[in-house]
C-alpha cells in the first residue's frame, strides 16, 4: 500500500507554496502535517497537526447492495501552521470535501486521504473539514488475522474498529491518542434498527427508511465507535443511579443471552465500587450472531459481542469502560493498559464471588508452562500481530497483583479508583502509568517489578 512521502521541513514549505500559491489566509505559510503519528505498531495510523473535536456522521446504508454513503464532518484544531493535512479512509470513493464552506483539493494514497485547504489554517484555529463519500465499504483484517472494518452481517452490518478498522467507514484520524465526541446518524430500510454509541437522540421514519441519531458527549477513540445494523430486541431499563441502559441483541440471541444481561446491572455495580463511578452517560451491550465477529469488542457505552457472552467476558469488557475507553493509551504498544486491567477485573469478580482469589489465579498462570504467556513482556509486544496476545492479557493482570503484593489491598484498591480519575476521558502510556504508581507510593520500591514483569524478558525467577 503507497502513502504520502514525508517530506524534510524545507521541501514541506516549497510544496506548500506551490499548492496553495503565496496567497496565505493572514499571512500564515503553513506546511503538510504530516500521514501517521508514528505508532510502533501502526505507524501509518492518525495524523499530525490537528487534534479533532469532534465527529459528525452521516450515513445510509442499504444491505442488499451493501451501499454506504456517507457525509462526515470533522471539527477540529489545528496544533501548527497548515497547509494541508491528512484524514485516514480505506476503501470508498470520496466525492468533494470543503473546508470551512470552500472546496479544498485533495487526492489519495492508500489510506491517506490528504487534503489542501483553500487557505492555510493557523495554528490554534479551529476549522471544519465535510467529506462526502460512498461506495461498499470494505472488511480488514488485522495483523493476528481477525476481521474488523466494516462486517456484513445476515441482516445488516457490523462497524468494529479496534485497531484501526474505523477508517474502512468514515475519515478521521484513527489513532487512539486522538479522542472527540460523536455524533453518529444512521438510515437503514424501514424494519431494521441501527444501534451505536452513546444515547439515542431522534428517531424518524420517511418513504421506507428509518434514521437513527446517536450522540456521544464524553471524549471517545475512533477505534471503540460501532455501529450495528440488523434486526434487534431493544431493552432500555436502568442501572445503579438511575444510569440508562440500552441493550440490543438479536433476537436469535435473546434465550440464551437473558440471564447474563439480567446481571449487567450488578456487574456495573461491583465495578462501581472497585473502580469508581461509571465514566459515561448510559452503558448496556450489543448482541449480534456469534458469526458476525469473532471476538467481543470493549465499544464505548455498550460493548460488542458475538452471540450470548460468558459471565466473565462481561465483566471484562464492562472493565473496560474505566480502563480504554475512559483512560485511553496513547499508543498500541500500551494496549496492556487495557487488557491487564480488564483481565484482573475478571479475577477479582471471581475474588468476590466465590471463585479463586486472585492470588491462586496469579499462582495458576505462574505455574502456566506454556511458553507463548512468558513470549514477551506486556509492555513490549513482539509486533503488531501480538497487541491482543497473552502476555498482554495474563501477563499484565500479573503485574498489577505484584503491585498489590508489594502496597497492600488498602492502597492498591484505592489506587484502582485513582488511576481512571486522574486521567478521566484522556490518554495514558506505559510510562505514565510507572510514573503515577511511583509518586503515589513514594515509599516503595518498584524497580524489580518494573525489571521482571512489566520489562523483561521471560518468566520470572520468582512469583
Amino acid at each position: 500500500m503507497s502513502r504520502s512521502v514525508r517530506l524534510v521541513p524545507a521541501a514541506a514549505v516549497a510544496l506548500a507554496l506551490v499548492l496553495a500559491g503565496t496567497g496565505c489566509a493572514g499571512g500564515v505559510r503553513g506546511t503538510p502535517g504530516g500521514p501517521g503519528v508514528r505508532d510502533p505498531y501502526f505507524p501509518k495510523a492518525g495524523n499530525g497537526g490537528y487534534d479533532v473535536d469532534h465527529y459528525a456522521l452521516t450515513l445510509d446504508y442499504t444491505p442488499a447492495t451493501h451501499r454506504l454513503t456517507g457525509t462526515a464532518v470533522i471539527t477540529a484544531r489545528a496544533t501548527k501552521d497548515l497547509s494541508a493535512f491528512d484524514l485516514d479512509l480505506a476503501g470508498l470513493h470520496v466525492d468533494s470535501v470543503g473546508v470551512d464552506g470552500r472546496d479544498a483539493r485533495y487526492n489519495r494514497a492508500g489510506q491517506e486521504l490528504t487534503v489542501r485547504p483553500h487557505d492555510d489554517l493557523r495554528k490554534g484555529s479551529t476549522f471544519r473539514t465535510t467529506v462526502r463519500y460512498s461506495g461498499v465499504p470494505g472488511t480488514l483484517t488485522d495483523p493476528d488475522g481477525s476481521a474488523e472494518g466494516w462486517l456484513p452481517t445476515a441482516d445488516g452490518a457490523l462497524g468494529l474498529g479496534e485497531p484501526v478498522g474505523s477508517m474502512a467507514w468514515f475519515p478521521g484520524n484513527d489513532h487512539p491518542s486522538d479522542k472527540a465526541t460523536y455524533d453518529i446518524t444512521v438510515t437503514v430500510p424501514q424494519g431494521l434498527q441501527a444501534v451505536s454509541n452513546g444515547e439515542l437522540a431522534e428517531q424518524s421514519s420517511r418513504a421506507g427508511r428509518t434514521t437513527y441519531h446517536w450522540h456521544t458527549a464524553q471524549p471517545m477513540a475512533s477505534y471503540l465507535a460501532t455501529v450495528a445494523i440488523g434486526h434487534f430486541d431493544i431493552t432500555r431499563s436502568k442501572g445503579p443511579g438511575g444510569l440508562p441502559v440500552l441493550t440490543a441483541v438479536d433476537p436469535t440471541q435473546a434465550k440464551a443471552s437473558a440471564a447474563v444481561l439480567a446481571k449487567l446491572p450488578e456487574v456495573v455495580k461491583w465495578e462501581e465500587d472497585t473502580f469508581g463511578p461509571y465514566p459515561f452517560s448510559s452503558v448496556g451491550a450489543i448482541i449480534d450472531r456469534p458469526d458476525d465477529a469473532g471476538y467481543a469488542l470493549e465499544t464505548q457505552n455498550r460493548p460488542v459481542f458475538p452471540g450470548a457472552p460468558e459471565l466473565g467476558t462481561l465483566v471484562h469488557e464492562l472493565a473496560h469502560q474505566w480502563y480504554g475507553d475512559c483512560v485511553t493509551p496513547k499508543s498500541w504498544r500500551d494496549m496492556w493498559l487495557n487488557e491487564g486491567f480488564a483481565t484482573y477485573a475478571q479475577w477479582l469478580w471471581d475474588e468476590d464471588h466465590g471463585g479463586d482469589s486472585a492470588e491462586k489465579t496469579f499462582r495458576y498462570y505462574y505455574d502456566e508452562h506454556d511458553s507463548a504467556l512468558w513470549a514477551f513482556p506486556p509492555a513490549t509486544p513482539s509486533g503488531a500481530a501480538h497487541i491482543s496476545a497473552s502476555p498482554v492479557y495474563e501477563r499484565g493482570a500479573m503485574v498489577l497483583h505484584k503491585i498489590r503484593q508489594k502496597v497492600g489491598d488498602k492502597a492498591f484498591f484505592a489506587f484502582l479508583r485513582a488511576w481512571p480519575a486522574a486521567h478521566r476521558y484522556g490518554n495514558a502510556s506505559t510510562g505514565d502509568f510507572t510514573a503515577y504508581v511511583e509518586h503515589r507510593f513514594p515509599d516503595q520500591d518498584f524497580g524489580e517489578i518494573w525489571k521482571d514483569w512489566l520489562y523483561g524478558e521471560g518468566k520470572p525467577a520468582h512469583p
